[in-house]
Formats: structure tokens, sequence, C-alpha cells
């Protein structure tokens, strides 16, 4: 199964709650979540992967 990265954007601004990000491809090991933007508010500093 592909690997599968929760992420929360910490913008107090932001509408956004939580999303997932689904590898469907794989991914080089040293891609992490400040790899990543926001859908909603575009940010790249507030995002942080929840750790279940």
């Amino acid at each position: 199964m592909p690997a599968t990265l929760e992420v929360v954007c910490a913008d107090d601004d932001c509408e956004m709650d939580m999303f997932e990000l689904h590898y469907t491809y794989d991914m080089p090991d040293d891609v992490g979540v400040e790899d990543f933007q926001c859908p909603y508010c575009g940010g790249t500093d507030c995002l942080e992967a929840i750790e279940l």
C-alpha cells in the first residue's frame, strides 16, 4: 500500500483542518511535509505532519 502523510495547517487564519497526501508513485525518502503547500491558504511554513 502506498504511503500516506496526514497534514494539518497550523495557520490560525486558514479554514483547512487537515488533509492527506497519498503517494501513488515512489517518492524519494527525503520528501516531507516541508515540500508541500496548503491547498487552501497556499502557506508552506504552517504545515505540520500529524503523527499517529
